[in-house]
């Protein structure tokens, strides 16, 4: 049996709750992994209120998309594996029937990566939706060189501190951009060249000012809604590109009349790319190496507490991730 976090309605965190259920062997080309950690995300939170970027099966759906264990069996076919290999998920597609939030999951054995050595099971937990984020959108997409102005909104969430570091890492230089000037010092101590507060500046004039009036050559964009077209005005005309990633505001945003490249950015578009997922790891595995890549973890909760991991989640005050152990 495998405890997992179940909703039957979508709503508040507190239609959330932890039931037993039986868990398969794995089939041919699938592993089955004992969960140590998951990481807990905004898709997570829209999922379970009902604001989902494709329908999910209810009742009974679940929540997950990453996660750190070890392998416990091995299905045939899976050759480069063994039992109690340390691993992480790179992509669940199926989250509200295979979520992560649970004991132990089945995966396809392409779902998953070696863990890093050196990285404890919490920063493993934290790693892969975030930085996978952060370098597609960046890398594969925005081709980001060292030397680019690479101008950072929601900059203290885990996506925005991820890209902080990939940036760094590239030799590019990331402006950060947060709304609460208390994250300032945070921000800077991450890596962040400078750091720009919407409370008291205009992110468009600052960004000019920190690059000389040129304007940003990418601009990560993780809020969306009705800013959107005010904040590609602080991309380089003609040659900059605003990658969005998420949608923290829910209203219409309207398309920029800005002369720039526009990418929607969905990390699905490379997580589940064998090739990309093999360059994406061995990226961040150079980075933990180094040090460049360490992920920042703001508070662990365990599953026993997924509730109040939501609604911590949706306060919106956190600095990195949220973690919750099994």
């Amino acid at each position: 049996m495998s405890r997992v976090v179940v909703f039957d309605e979508t709503g508040a965190p507190e239609v959330l709750r932890i039931v037993d259920e039986p868990v398969g062997d794995p089939g041919a080309g699938e592993v089955r992994i004992e969960i140590e950690a998951v990481g807990i995300n905004r898709l997570d939170q829209m999922m379970r209120a009902g604001m989902p970027p494709r329908p999910i099966r209810l009742p009974h759906a679940r929540l997950g998309i990453e996660a750190t264990g070890t392998i416990d069996a091995l299905g045939s076919g899976v050759e480069g594996w063994a039992i109690g290999d340390a691993v992480i998920v790179t992509a669940v597609p199926d989250m509200d029937s295979n979520g992560t939030y649970a004991e132990r999951i089945v995966l396809p054995v392409d779902r998953i990566v070696a863990r890093p050595d050196g990285l404890d099971v919490t920063s493993a937990a934290a790693l892969w939706v975030a930085y996978s984020t952060a370098y597609g959108a960046l890398v594969e997409k925005a081709a980001m060189r060292p030397g680019d102005h690479v101008l950072i909104t929601a900059a203290s969430s885990a996506v925005g501190l991820a890209a902080i570091q990939i940036a760094n890492q590239i030799g590019a230089i990331p402006l950060a951009v947060t709304r609460s000037a208390a994250k300032k010092d945070a921000l800077l101590a991450a890596g962040a060249a400078a750091v720009i507060v919407t409370d008291h500046d205009d992110v468009v004039e600052a960004t000019h000012r920190y690059t000389n009036g040129a304007g940003a050559d990418i601009v990560l964009d993780s809020v969306m809604g009705p800013g959107l077209a005010e904040l590609a005005n602080a991309a380089k005309p003609f040659s900059g590109t605003l990658v969005t990633v998420g949608w923290l505001d829910p209203r219409p945003a309207p398309y920029p009349a800005s002369p720039i490249t526009m990418i929607r950015y969905m990390s699905f578009e490379h997580t589940l790319d064998p090739t990309v997922v093999h360059r994406i790891a061995a990226f961040l595995t150079a980075g933990i190496r180094t040090g460049a890549v360490h992920p920042i973890i703001d508070t662990v909760f365990t599953l026993d507490d997924i509730v109040a991991a939501h609604h911590y989640l949706e306060q919106g005050h956190h600095t990195g991730k949220i973690v919750a152990t099994i």
